[in-house]
């Protein structure tokens, strides 16, 4: 017998489970897609390394969720999708994530590299669709070269200014196989020859720091402004001691609330148009310089304030040029700030003139806003089922819920009256203005926070966009409460003068109608989940209550009068 016929059969595996293996070499421990030709075997494959894979409806959603999953735990969001069209739909996740500054992989099948450009099955030039979204791109042209494109694409996804990054592996790829000794033997080089100076911080500069210090020291009139930047940098000790120790006011942007208490007594968030247009030095630390901020210019900011602009991206504070712009971490140059303030303290007091200004503007707005908030309005306008909301989520205590808000009404009454505690817990539609995030981001919540009940505030609009991810709540069983403000349409349904009533088709429904009462409650019901139709207060104080108590996949169906609220006033003048 010849002696080859005694050696034992070397072992392989295939491209799929090489893709596996890497991302759970990296620490990946969450995986969102929407599987079929020709990645449901990487799914499976990745499921039995460990990895928990949340299957979805629709890739947009699942997008939405690996974006926010990335801000959530500062690990890239992993999104899977098939070829073609299924990475064309994961394209509003990847966008997102890229606007946002949220690190994301996006993993999409394709097609046969031999058959390119014959027509193969949902052929498409991915790299080419994906480039204006991804800050770095790579297609796995053959078995050997998954590990370093696994690698790479999860460490540009967190270098520098975090974002999205696309790695395309085509079908006959998954395919090929290699022996397990060749594919740990390729993955251990791969780990070795990563490129550390991707994810290395920068380092600060004293010499800016002084200058900051000095800033700040010498102003009459200092405001600190932090965002989402700050949040995902964990920046919200430094912050604390910073404000404590200084006295100077805060504002936060939406998705910074809750890293300093929304009820500190220096929150200036009551009080933003004073804050922002007397002040004369603003330290805005992990925020851009965008819409959000007026862009930092008049007339909502004062023409002579000066700004120190603190972010991660130099190309950033270039592209704003400000007074001061320092490079780094936003937790390591608060911490700095402060070292440097401590060895030279300054506090502006409790009864300095700008600090007594914002309190009492602060005190003054807060009190009108209560006024209306105590009224209980049937049918419901906005502002009587938020207090209601509000009030039974602070009931909770510690944790605190995650809150998902997204909508025109329902987003600006939320931002204005639910109040944010604790870091990192308020998701919404953020820089990009993103309707259809809802479902995506509570489902990534529930996943990155365990521990914490999730509630979802949204616009009847809004919850159309992913709605049909109720089932996927109900399947992984997540602790979410979906809240939906139903007023029947888009800013309440037809709102149309008698000028735009006219034409053949007149007798149509207005462009922002829906069916009016729609019954959205018996959606999550037709899965097995719970659902509450809630027109008062105590029907809505009583589903609160139950469904908070019972952490299950719930949607409560909130009667809104049609008439009430208005468009966003913020957006009006885009329409």
């Amino acid at each position: 017998m010849a002696e080859s016929e005694h050696k034992t059969p070397l072992q392989t595996i295939d491209g799929n489970t090489l893709i596996a293996m890497c991302l759970s070499r990296a620490g990946v421990e969450k995986m969102f897609g929407v599987v079929g030709i020709p990645v449901t075997s990487l799914a499976n494959r990745a499921v039995a390394l460990g990895i928990r894979f949340i299957s979805f409806h629709n890739e947009q959603s699942a997008g939405y969720a690996a974006s926010a999953y990335g801000y959530l735990t500062r690990r890239p969001g992993i999104l899977l999708t098939v070829s073609g069209p299924g990475c064309v739909h994961g394209l509003a996740g990847l966008s997102n994530a890229a606007v946002n500054a949220w690190p994301m992989v996006l993993i999409s099948g394709s097609s046969e590299q031999g058959l390119t450009g014959r027509g193969d099955f949902q052929e498409l030039d991915q790299i080419a669709a994906v480039k204006p979204f991804s800050k770095f791109s790579v297609k796995a042209t053959d078995v050997s070269k998954i590990p370093t494109c696994v690698f790479d694409v999860i460490d540009w996804a967190l270098a520098g200014r975090p974002g999205g990054t696309y790695l395309d592996v085509p079908s006959d790829v998954l395919r090929q196989r290699v022996e397990e000794s060749e594919a740990e033997k390729l993955i251990t080089e791969a780990l070795n020859s990563r490129k550390n100076e991707l994810i290395e911080k920068p380092r600060v500069s004293n010499s800016e720091i002084h200058k900051a210090v000095d800033l700040l020291r010498k102003a009459q009139r200092p405001l600190i402004v932090f965002g989402k930047g700050a949040a995902y940098a964990r920046a919200e000790n430094a912050l604390r001691k910073l404000v404590e120790s200084t006295g100077i006011p805060f504002l936060p942007t939406p998705m910074g609330k809750g890293l300093l208490s929304d009820t500190h007594e220096l929150a200036a968030t009551a009080a933003r148009s004073l804050a922002i247009g007397k002040c004369d030095v603003a330290l805005v630390v992990g925020a851009r310089l965008n819409w959000l901020l007026h862009f930092g210019e008049p007339p909502k900011w004062s023409k002579d304030v000066k700004f120190i602009l603190v972010d991660i991206s130099k190309e950033e504070i270039e592209l704003r040029n400000p007074c001061l712009g320092i490079v780094g971490d936003a937790k390591d140059v608060l911490e700095t700030i402060h070292k440097e303030i401590k060895d030279d303290p300054f506090c502006l007091g409790k009864t300095h003139p700008w600090v007594e200004s914002i309190k009492s503007k602060a005190k003054d707005n807060v009190a009108k806003m209560e006024v209306q908030l105590a009224k209980d309005v049937v049918p419901f306008n906005f502002m009587t089922p938020m207090r209601i909301i509000r009030d039974a989520i602070l009931e909770m205590g510690s944790p605190a819920p995650i809150l998902v808000s997204e909508g025109a009404n329902t987003m600006d009454v939320g931002r204005s009256v639910l109040v944010q505690t604790e870091p990192r817990t308020r998701l919404d539609a953020g820089t990009w203005g993103t309707m259809g995030v809802g479902l995506g981001y509570c489902i990534a919540a529930a996943m990155a926070s365990p521990d914490r009940l999730v509630v979802a505030v949204e616009g009847d609009s809004g919850f159309g966009f992913s709605g049909m991810e109720v089932e996927t709540l109900v399947r992984y069983q997540l602790p979410v409460v979906v809240i939906v403000f139903n007023n029947g349409g888009v800013y309440g349904g037809d709102r149309r003068n008698s000028e735009e009533i006219t034409g053949p088709y007149k007798d149509d429904p207005a462009p922002t109608s829906f069916v009016p009462g729609a019954a959205y409650h018996t959606l999550v019901e037709a899965f097995g989940g719970k659902g509450y139709l809630a027109g008062t207060p105590d029907e809505l104080k009583s589903a609160l209550s139950e469904s908070f108590s019972a952490r299950k996949p719930t949607v409560i169906n909130v009667t809104i009068d049609p008439y009430a609220g208005a468009e966003s006033g913020r957006l009006q003048h885009k329409n």
